[in-house]
């Protein structure tokens, strides 16, 4: 039993989709899972594990950026042993071909955070997703005519930063989203030798301001709940 997550051994499956926000978590348990079992409401931050299509299945909800997934992951990698960890979260466009509502899949991610600097002290790593996983995802939703993206996204460890204009250098070396988790879940798999993958839904532009909802994003991008869950079981 771990601190943040107190679920007991055996209650978490081997693979878990990590949407940052737990209510997302929730409709992904009460809509995708059969038979539901919540085995965590610490600080509301909900998990569930069910089954999909017959097989064993978990969905944790892990908080907005580096320091929060950080606790979540490390504590499912190190204490409950899971094995594959996909994460399903919105992410801002940084690309004129990106747009609203597409699915980005993270191949590896850029990021600001002083968390790696710490880790290596001051080396650079390059956090980069399963290989497995990022295969898998594409051909099943290309399969479905979704039409992914795949190529480098950043995360950031600040929503509201100082230079507004930040974005556009990472956009100039080819990055296609900014987001703030997938470098801390791609760091932690390549530590404990696990797989991991972020799969992301647009829900904004920075080039054209574009946004959608908070109701919106909570529930109704399906699609890269649906590509998830299929890679999660193949």
């Amino acid at each position: 039993m771990s601190v943040h997550i107190a679920a007991k051994n055996g209650e978490i499956a081997e693979t878990v989709l990590l949407p940052g926000d737990p209510l997302r978590a929730k409709f992904v348990a009460e809509n995708f899972l059969e038979n539901p079992v919540q085995y965590s409401s610490v600080r509301n931050m909900l998990g569930f594990t069910g089954t999909y299509k017959g097989k064993k299945l978990s969905v944790q909800g892990t908080g907005m950026g580096t320091p929060s997934i950080s606790i979540y992951v490390n504590e499912l990698f190190k204490d409950y042993g899971v094995k594959r960890a996909i994460r399903i979260g919105t992410a801002g466009s940084l690309h004129k071909d990106v747009r609203l509502r597409d699915l980005v899949l993270a191949m590896s991610a850029c990021t600001d955070s002083g968390a790696n600097k710490i880790r290596f002290g001051g080396r650079d790593f390059a956090p980069t997703a399963s290989f497995a996983l990022i295969k898998t995802a594409w051909e099943i939703a290309s399969a479905k005519g979704w039409e992914p993206k795949a190529g480098p996204v950043v995360s950031s460890d600040m929503f509201y930063t100082e230079d507004p204009d930040e974005w556009k250098l990472w956009a100039k070396f080819g990055c296609l989203a900014l987001e703030m988790e997938c470098a801390e879940l791609y760091t932690l798999a390549a530590k404990y030798s696990r797989q991991a993958l972020g799969i992301l839904t647009i829900s904004d532009s920075l080039i054209t301001g574009e946004a959608t909802s908070a109701e919106e994003r909570q529930t109704t991008f399906t699609r890269m709940m649906e590509v998830a869950l299929e890679t999660a079981i193949s």
